[in-house]
């Protein structure tokens, strides 16, 4: 397994700044966020494409996924993350998801990204959890035939509030869409969130994980981004569980709620995580 760490939490500094700093710390890959100040896919021009290439190059780093979750350049009042969703209520307002979805997946094929991450679905805002459901799975279907096109893998990150929350309610989505270019993107703290065991949820969804999402999260199970030893979450039994289903791809560590000192969570959550790693000899670099 390799440890990355995601862009998002170094939204006062650009890209190659960013890759700088987290090249000097010791990290082997970055998650890029498809966003403002970074990587908005929409207005990116070629020379911009080029440089985040340069950069991740200069700097010896990989792209571990690129995050089309965060949606901050339509700025949504409501919440900066999650809006525009897969299920609004306004058709006009969720293409804007879909399309920004479509231009990460172009984006990531052309940056040499194997996976992009998107949100689950967004709130229900009063609908039955069924009919929406049925809309987000309808609104998906073109973007899993882009992924497809692509070749690159669409990844659903459940979240706490939104649509798909624990590790039920992923199962039942995706036994009604099936595509080998769409996986899931298991964040620890958010199947904590929301009651389900990481250790547990790893060993049921198994193959199903194509990226792994790692911050700690309080013993109140209160959505909010920890620094790994700072929450209650057992990262030991946690990459334990992810070693035995074989999994060997990236762990990226997000912590955009660390975005005033970046650095230094960046490189106090790499030092605790490769210390329990290595306590339990965990192959973890």
């Amino acid at each position: 397994m390799k440890l990355a760490f995601s862009t998002n939490a170094y939204l006062h500094y650009s890209f190659s700044e960013a890759v700088r700093r987290l090249a000097n710390i010791g990290y082997r890959g970055v998650e890029i966020m498809a966003d403002v100040p970074h990587a908005w896919p929409a207005y990116l021009l070629p020379e911009q494409k080029q440089a985040i290439r340069d950069a991740l190059q200069q700097h010896g780093l990989a792209i571990s996924n690129v995050n089309a979750f965060m949606m901050h350049a339509v700025n949504d009042p409501r919440q900066k993350y999650w809006h525009p969703s897969w299920i609004e209520p306004d058709p006009h307002y969720r293409q804007i998801r879909i399309d920004h979805t479509k231009r990460a997946l172009t984006l990531a094929r052309e940056l040499g990204a194997a996976c992009i991450t998107t949100e689950p679905g967004g709130p229900l805002e009063g609908r039955t959890w069924n009919e929406c459901l049925r809309l987000f799975l309808d609104m998906l279907q073109p973007v899993v035939e882009h992924a497809e096109r692509e070749g690159v893998l669409l990844l659903i990150e459940p979240e706490p509030g939104l649509l798909l929350e624990t590790v039920d309610q992923y199962l039942e989505f995706a036994e009604k869409i099936s595509s080998p270019y769409l996986g899931l993107n298991f964040d620890i703290g958010h199947a904590f969130c929301v009651g389900d065991d990481p250790p547990s949820a790893i060993r049921r969804l198994g193959s199903r994980i194509r990226h792994v999402h790692l911050e700690d999260i309080a013993a109140t199970r209160v959505h909010h981004h920890l620094i790994p030893g700072e929450g209650a979450i057992d990262f030991a039994a946690t990459l334990q569980a992810l070693q035995e289903i074989g999994y060997q791809g990236w762990i990226t560590i997000e912590l955009y709620t660390c975005h005033e000192n970046p650095d230094a969570a960046a490189r106090l959550a790499r030092e605790r995580i490769l210390t329990i790693a290595h306590a339990h000899n965990i192959p973890l670099a």
